[in-house]
Formats: structure tokens, sequence, C-alpha cells
């Protein structure tokens, strides 16, 4: 099967469930039955099959799922001893939360960075591959509002800014086709603080961050926004987009990945991106919706790139699924077969509708 044209790419965004031997392997390891290494070759094995049905499906670029790591925002945190689990809380719309930990000393370092997971998924992939990182915006929700004694905020930002840094260039020296960042709080942010406030101080650290990076590098850096999707629900779908996209395109990337197949008005969207697009950057926008269950036909998809373009140039327009399917490694609501069924008509469909547009 062929993937797009190389005229309007296609790329997935990240998570998939986990396959069930994965699932049964995390519990058993949870409780003890099994070892760090019995884990690691069951990660492998759903990281290996993973990349083997992308490919299969003809997608032009790969992910590894996630399959290894315990949640999108969180990996980093892997094995660091001075954290508490009473940190800030994201409520979804059905009512479930989640919550991040607290960090009780100083100074943060990542436990984790997430070339490890683009390593493990460049051994099995012939396709380029591309890692999501978290955004430093999120990790910046571990400080306590009431300070840390011996760690000021200041600090701690500056340390928070070298381990993303870091983060970002290990998986670029690594050769990410891109690092995308996940900035799924930034719609959060002004339902927290409707004034912006708060979103403001999200971009300036992410721009932080990102000012470190060449012009040359930025093109292969993005930033992925959507209202959450846990559980097949959302925390902040009810965020008008229009108040969130002018300044979330002021950050320095040469990306946007933007949820658009859940919104109720696409056209509106699709009007503000048009408006706001950075010189240069591409949008890729969200062609499939992983919170529905049903699964999109690729007509749909085609439909949904044609309407696209008549506010987007074809030449800076790429597409791809709304959300990861799993960002939880626990979120077991989409079935693995259905992620990769819709997975099947996004790059059909953006195929589809490239030869229509003859790019």
């Amino acid at each position: 099967m062929s993937g797009a044209s190389a005229g309007i790419p296609t790329e997935p965004i990240g998570s998939l469930p986990r396959p069930a031997e994965l699932l049964a392997a995390m519990a058993d390891h949870a409780a003890g039955r099994i070892g760090d290494d019995d884990l690691a070759a069951a990660q492998d094995r759903a990281v290996g099959d993973t990349v083997r049905r992308l490919e299969d499906l003809g997608s032009p670029v790969v992910t590894d799922g996630e399959q290894a790591k315990p949640s999108f925002a969180t990996y980093p945190l892997t094995g660091l001893k001075h954290l508490a689990p009473d940190g800030a809380v994201i409520p979804f719309a059905d009512g479930h939360q989640r919550r991040l930990p607290r960090l009780t000393a100083g100074p943060l370092r990542y436990g984790v960075y997430a070339d490890r997971y683009l390593e493990a998924a460049l051994r099995h992939a012939a396709s380029p591959v591309k890692q999501a990182v978290i955004a430093p915006s999120a990790l910046s929700l571990l400080y306590p509002p009431d300070g840390i004694d011996g760690y000021p905020r200041e600090a701690f930002l500056d340390d928070l800014t070298n381990e993303a840094e870091t983060d970002i260039r290990r998986c670029l020296d690594a050769g990410a086709h891109r690092v995308q960042i996940d900035f799924t709080e930034a719609r959060l942010a002004l339902k927290i603080d409707p004034s912006g406030s708060l979103l403001e101080q999200f971009i300036a650290l992410n721009n932080r961050v990102l000012a470190r990076f060449s012009a040359t590098e930025q093109t292969r850096i993005g930033i992925h926004t959507c209202p959450g999707g846990d559980q097949d629900s959302t925390h902040s779908l009810d965020v008008d987009y229009a108040l969130l996209l002018p300044a979330l395109l002021k950050l320095e990337a040469g990306a946007f990945y933007v949820q658009l197949a859940g919104e109720r008005d696409p056209d509106r969207v699709l009007a503000v991106l048009a408006e706001h697009l950075p010189d240069r950057a591409h949008v890729f926008i969200g062609v499939i919706d992983p919170i529905d269950p049903r699964i999109e036909t690729p007509e749909e998809v085609r439909d949904r790139v044609l309407a696209a373009v008549r506010h987007l140039p074809p030449d800076r327009l790429g597409t791809c699924d709304d959300c990861g399917f799993s960002p939880f490694a626990d979120d077991t609501s989409t079935s693995r077969d259905t992620a990769f069924a819709k997975i099947r008509a996004r790059v059909e469909g953006t195929a589809r509708a490239a030869r229509e547009l003859g790019v």
C-alpha cells in the first residue's frame, strides 16, 4: 500500500494502545511476578509490532507508539525519588482525573530521556521515525505553589530548561525525523486561567527552550496541541480555539499538529490557522478522532483535507490524528485494532486528497 504524496505528509501523533501481552507484563511487573528484563522484552516486542504494522499500512513516518512509556507526560520522572503523589490535578469532562506528582526537593534531573524510546523504534524501522517528548510547561506543574525550601522556582526553571533541551537534542542527534513536543496543557491553561496569564507563562517557558536550537533544528521540531484525550474524554474541548491558536503559533517551531477532527466548527479553526500560521511553518491537521469509536472512511479523510486547502496552501499542510490513542499506559478505551484501522483511513484518505489536488 502506498503512503500519502510528499505534497501532503501524514504522521501519527504518538501513543497507541498496548497489546494484551504487554498489558499483562505490566501488571505482572507491578505485582513483582516478573523482573525488569522480562518487562523490557515485552515492551520491545510491542514496539516491533507497532512499527511493523504502521509500515504495513504505508505510514510514511512511524513511531514507537509509546509502548514503553508509563505515560506521555511522566516518562522523565521514572526512577526519581523526590516526588510526592499529591501534585496538580487534571480533571476530565467525564469526571475522572489524572494527577501529576509534586516535586519535594531539587535539583530536577530527568530519570529517562526520550531518545531511549527512539532508539528502540529505530532498531525495528525502515521508515523515518518521529519522537514525542513532553513540553517543559507540563513539567513546570511539578513545582508546588508554596515553593521548596532551598530550591527557588527560578532555579527549578533553569534546571527544567536545561533538561528539556537535552531531551529534545538527544532525539535530534539520534536521528529523529521530527521531535514533537506534546503541549496538551495549552488549552487547559485557558480553562484554569481565562485571563491568559498562565498560557503566556507556558508559551514563554517553551520558547525559552526552543530558542536554544538553530533555525535549521527548529524545522525538525513540532508542537502538538489538543484538548486532552484519556479514556474517551477530554479536559478542555469547551475552550475556544480562537483564544489559543494565535498565542500557540508564536512558538518557534517548524510544525504544528492541531486537533481538528473533533471540533464542532473546523472551518472557523482553519481560518484562524490561516491568519496566524508563521511563515515557513507547516500545520498538520487532525483528520482522525481517537475518542470517536467509529472508524473514519478514507473518503471522510479526503474531504477533510480538501476542506482545509480552502484555507491553507497544500504545500504547508499535513495530516495527523487528533491525539494519541492511549497517552496513559493503562488507557484501554480504544482497541489496538481500531487504532490501526483509523490510521489506515488517515493514510489512504490523505493519499486520495493529494492525488485529487495533484500535489
